[in-house]
């Protein structure tokens, strides 16, 4: 098989004496199509070449040698260089390619030998599973997936919130109304009003914030009664968490959570010991980071001898270092955490690991999930909870299809009703802030993830009326060359690209947004063409495209963790 980018950049690599590699890194597929099928913004070329990129795109156009059969044409527009490749032999390679793969099409082996730790969802133990925590779910999920299809070797943690203050808080108001609660029905609602109860008088009395300190401390040190306390909200949040990942359909390889690595945090006391950067402050133990670029110190462990999240997160990354030998650490959490994360991985430096463990972490954050009215609160009691939204999204579904004649209509509901949800938290660019509107979220129209739930049902639809697959040597290219056809098969070409991109930048959008692009196209050549019809050769060779779009379709928008009913 040819790979076209490879050739277009050998070309240009040939000129101006550039690595291949570093050529394919440049290009970009535009995102106009009248711009070409790939282009060279030479600008990333001007400081080596010591030109400006106007004239790299003129020069390179004048001077470059490139079989027609292979690029029909060239131009150079304000310092981008565009490729238009032969439509003969897109056709040809794409559908040869795809035939050869079918169902693993899209699937690289790019990360191989590599180990990518993908730590996200991590939702507080004794308090609501709301949106904002859903934003990290799909996120991490789909990034989790992402990197499974380009062979990486990933792991899927899921690193509870089970350790902290607050825990402190919790037990103070359990010994105090414990037993005005029924934990045996809807306990995380109960153990919600009881934090918010306890918070507030925490603010109103310092003396009950200090006693909260204090269970923190004897829990820390093993106190039974703390401890018991402590296991009970663990267990009970652990139940009401798996029934939404079990709606959600998301697994994890590992999950533990901060408690388990607050007895390691000796290890990290000792490595900064060691390193000469732990200091005394104010009788709290802190690294000082001004020399790193940080004004705001790290505080390590409080004045009390309790460990913070620093401690335990700095442990965290000495154990997955030693345990899996990552080269990628991603933590998937907001924006608000941006400097606590710069922070520790400025003092990940200090802890004696190799560089690579070092150089391997990565914060990728994502916007705010802010309600109309403004940002949400546990402590106020201001959330709206997933299961909830779940439940709303299925609902409205169901209503939808009062009218219509379709079986199993409880399982289609649920797949549409959910894969609305993930779509549209995927679908923005993940560190824009997200307001959170039901009928943005709930509006299967567009741009939607319902919208290419049913042009994936409609191929579906169109193979079983056939009632065939027709086979590869049947297919005759020549009845693909219409535009629509063309922009069918661009767009599929496309797919191994844009996973390697959302994989890059770490970003599900440019992956959902594809998905929406092959919808289009696709219902553009539906409505252009008809695909059942007397002529058997045209019949195959729309048949085949049809399959093509199909397999892409459904295997993207289950990457995102989006599920696609038979029927709609």
């Amino acid at each position: 098989m040819i790979d076209l980018k490879k050739e277009i950049a050998k070309s240009i690599a040939k000129l101006e004496n550039i690595e291949i590699e570093k050529i394919e890194e440049y290009m970009e597929v535009p995102k106009e199509k009248n711009n070409g099928d790939y282009s060279l913004p030479c600008f990333k070329l001007a400081k080596e070449l010591k030109k400006s990129p106007v004239s790299i795109a003129d020069e390179i156009k004048n001077r470059i040698n490139i079989s027609s059969d292979i690029v029909e044409k060239i131009e150079a527009v304000n310092g981008y260089l565009n490729f238009y490749v032969n439509s003969n032999i897109l056709i040809k390679e794409v559908i040869e390619e795809f035939n050869k793969e079918k169902e693993n099409f899209g699937n690289q082996d790019i990360g191989k030998g590599k180990n990518v730790i993908v730590e996200y969802s991590s939702p507080n133990i004794a308090k609501p599973f709301h949106i904002g925590h859903l934003r990290t779910t799909l996120i991490g999920r789909a990034l989790y997936n992402i990197y499974k299809t380009l062979g990486f070797n990933t792991i899927g943690i899921n690193h509870l919130g089970d350790y902290g203050t607050q825990f402190g808080k919790m037990i103070e108001g359990y010994k105090r109304w414990g037993n005005e609660y029924d934990l045996s029905t809807n306990p995380i609602e109960k153990l919600e009003q009881m934090y918010v109860r306890i918070n507030t008088l925490c603010k109103e009395d310092e003396s009950v914030l200090e006693q909260a300190r204090e269970n923190f401390r004897l829990l820390e040190n093993g106190d039974k009664y703390c401890g018991d306390i402590w296991e009970k909200f663990k267990e009970l949040s652990l139940k009401e968490f798996d029934k939404i990942y079990e709606i959600l359909n998301i697994k994890f390889d590992v999950v533990e959570g901060e408690a388990f690595f607050a007895k390691r945090a000796d290890e990290v006391i000792k490595a900064l010991e060691k390193s000469g950067k732990l200091q005394k402050s104010n009788g709290a133990e802190i690294v000082d980071l001004t020399e790193d670029g940080i004004n705001t110190p790290c505080i390590i462990r409080k004045s009390n001898g309790s460990t913070i999240y620093a401690s335990r997160d700095l442990a965290t990354i000495i154990y997955r270092a030693k345990t899996y030998n990552y080269d990628k650490n991603i933590y998937v959490v907001g924006n608000e955490q941006k400097l606590y994360f710069e922070q520790i991985f400025k003092v990940a430096k200090y802890l004696g690991l190799e560089q690579k463990y070092v150089e391997g972490l990565e914060h990728v954050w994502y916007g705010m999930v802010r309600l109309t009215t403004g940002r949400m609160s546990t402590r106020e009691g201001n959330v709206i909870k997933v299961k909830e939204l779940l439940d709303e999204s299925i609902s409205r579904v169901k209503d939808i299809m009062k009218e219509r004649d379709i079986e199993n209509k409880e399982e289609v509901a649920k797949k549409v009703g959910i894969g609305a949800v993930i779509f549209n938290d995927l679908f923005g660019n993940r560190i824009k802030d997200e307001v959170f509107d039901w009928n943005e979220v709930l509006n299967f129209n567009g741009e939607t993830g319902p919208y290419c739930q049913y042009i994936t049902v409609r191929c579906k639809s169109v193979l079983e009326k056939a009632k065939y697959l027709p086979e590869i040597n049947t297919v005759k290219y020549e009845y693909l060359k219409d535009a629509e056809a063309i922009n069918v098969i661009k767009t599929i070409s496309n797919f191994k690209e844009t996973l390697v991109r959302a994989m890059q930048k770490n970003e599900p959008s440019i992956l959902t947004k594809y998905i929406v692009e092959l919808a289009e196209n696709y219902s553009n050549f539906y409505n252009n063409n008809q695909i059942i019809c007397e002529d058997k050769e045209i019949q195959n060779s729309r048949l085949y495209l049809t399959y093509m779009t199909k397999i892409v379709l459904e295997k993207a928008l289950n990457i995102l963790g989006i599920e696609v009913p038979d029927k709609m």
